[in-house]
């Protein structure tokens, strides 16, 4: 396994001969010349949603429940915990009692009129630039969970760095996971003055993909700008001429929004970069018990920091995120993938094309444990994000227990369902010109004969079909004489083969100096302040 460093190191460039991936993936070049693969993974093609949209409001729901995340601003008011926020909206001419801010709404939907319906998000590997908007989904791995599940005691641990890139060299690995969210595990052995320097040097050297920054106070949003822009071998002007990286934020449910997230917001709407705005509303707990009242109170706290960004930069690349579920009422306990969940993104997805800007949801579950809970519920959260429209589906691979535990072999066993959402939306399978309709092969075959072995057949048979590389299709006897292997087993089977063969994207030598020399002096400087 490859060596990480402490927090006062950088990492080594990893070691050993390659077994990764042909084809994307950490070890994409050197493995397509040596012709090994740990597994046959589909190639990096972020998909495109063809289908029409499920959109179970008719348009008089529509209207209502914009009416009424209207009369939320307008009557009731969001509290910005905010200084410079409450200036800039007083200035906006906003209503401001102490922090509450009421908005009109024709001001919060002229100023929402001002958001880009697509964006591109462009890392420093422009061969894995993003489109948010449109038909595009994108998927990202698994963000903030404390703990990590480990397979081989059993028990959930706290996170660490070591674990921390271990996901994400799994995030770089797989092609279908379209860019790095935040930390797919808080790696609790760095100081949380320095960690998002640590963390941030090794997401940038061990992937090359789309990167985030948390909006944690404004030395860690900085830090990330500027380490995002050295990665990139950029200019400032070039760093900020178009978008190349993001944050996303959490309102404080109900009707808050507090005083860092809105700062970070704001440093990044300045330089160009995308923010994500995502209400934590729960029906039952932080928001109404009805969905419709859950969704709109969402809505609310959205459209108003969308509205005050749009104000400070108008064209900012935004994003409405939802995370509107329900909790279990006989715990209090959070739920995610039921069917309220399900229809709440879609009703969500209804009305962020209702106003014209992307929108955001997850691939969550409440599941302990890699097990079949944990897989239906997040299959009904990722089809939901299909069904929806969603443009950016965050933890679509790697979370467990509502967010608290991040796991590996999750990660692979949601990644299948990622690739089988990615050929499910692959035109071929929908095809009507003649090869598809197969008149010819019907007719050859007759009435008594079979397909297997007629031309048309063999022309397509190694593509025809979806081919898994987690999924077990033998039959029992079969699986039984190969060791009767479950599925989180083989998973994690196949998580030992990848990390022991992953190699680092390359970087050039003399920006992974750089960025090793703006850690160490930020480090010398004290990093972020913290509470501790």
């Amino acid at each position: 396994m490859a060596e990480i460093a402490t927090p006062d190191q950088t990492p080594d460039q990893p070691r050993g001969r390659s077994r990764g991936r042909a084809r994307g993936g950490g070890r994409a070049g050197a493995a397509a010349r040596r012709g090994a693969a740990v597994i046959e993974q589909m190639p990096w093609n972020p998909p495109v949603v063809t289908d029409a949209p499920i959109e179970p409001l008719l348009p008089e729901g529509v209207e209502a429940i914009h009416d009424g995340a209207m009369r939320i601003l307008e009557e009731i008011g969001v509290q910005f915990l905010n200084e410079e926020a409450l200036e800039i909206l007083r200035e906006a001419g906003c209503k401001i009692n102490g922090d509450l801010v009421r908005m009109d709404r024709h001001f919060v939907m002229e100023m929402v009129g001002k958001a880009p319906s697509t964006f591109t998000l462009t890392p420093r590997n422009p061969d894995r630039t993003i489109t948010v908007g449109g038909g595009h989904i994108l998927f990202g791995n698994v963000s903030s969970p404390p703990n990590y599940w480990d397979m081989e005691t059993g028990t959930k641990v706290p996170g660490t760095r070591e674990k921390c890139a271990n996901l994400l060299k799994l995030t770089q690995y797989f092609n279908c996971i379209h860019f790095a969210g935040g930390y797919p595990v808080e790696p609790v052995d760095i100081h949380a003055s320095v960690r998002h320097l640590d963390v941030v040097f090794d997401k940038l050297t061990l992937t090359d993909k789309v990167m985030h920054a948390y909006s944690l106070g404004k030395e860690r949003v900085e830090d990330v700008m500027e380490m995002v822009r050295i990665a990139g071998g950029l200019t400032h002007e070039a760093f900020e001429a178009t978008p190349r990286m993001y944050t996303n934020i959490n309102s404080t449910s109900p009707l808050k929004h507090d005083q860092p997230m809105i700062d970070g917001c704001l440093r990044m709407i300045r330089r160009g970069q995308a923010v994500v705005v995502t209400p934590f509303t729960l029906a039952g707990a932080m928001a109404p018990v009805t969905m419709a009242g859950a969704v709109a109170q969402s809505i609310a706290e959205a459209l108003c920091a969308i509205a005050l960004f749009q104000y400070v930069a108008p064209g900012a690349p935004c994003a409405i995120g939802t995370f509107t579920s329900n909790v279990d009422m006989k715990s209090g306990a959070p739920a995610f993938g039921t069917p309220e969940y399900m229809r709440a993104t879609q009703m969500t997805g209804q009305l962020a094309r209702f106003y014209g800007v992307p929108m955001r949801s997850s691939g969550v579950c409440a599941a302990n444990v890699p097990d079949g809970q944990a897989m239906w519920e997040t299959s009904n959260s990722l089809w939901a994000a299909v069904q929806s429209g969603s443009n950016m589906v965050y933890h679509a691979a790697g979370w467990l227990e509502g967010g608290l535990i991040a796991s590996p072999e999750k990660f692979i066993m949601d990644c299948e369902i990622l690739q089988q959402i990615q050929r499910y939306m692959d035109p071929v399978i929908t095809g009507t010109g003649p090869d598809d309709i197969a008149l010819e092969a019907i007719t050859s075959v007759g009435n008594d004969g079979h397909f297997f072995g007629i031309q048309h057949t063999q022309d397509r048979y190694a593509t025809a079909f979806y081919q898994p590389f987690l999924s077990d299709w033998k039959n029992y006897e079969g699986w039984e004489a190969a060791g009767a292997v479950w599925t989180p087993e083989r998973a994690h089977r196949m998580f030992k083969d990848i990390i022991g063969s992953f190699e680092a994207p390359p970087m050039d030598v003399a920006i992974r100096d750089a960025l090793a020399d703006f850690v160490a002096r930020r480090k010398t400087e004290g990093g972020a302040p913290t509470d501790f």
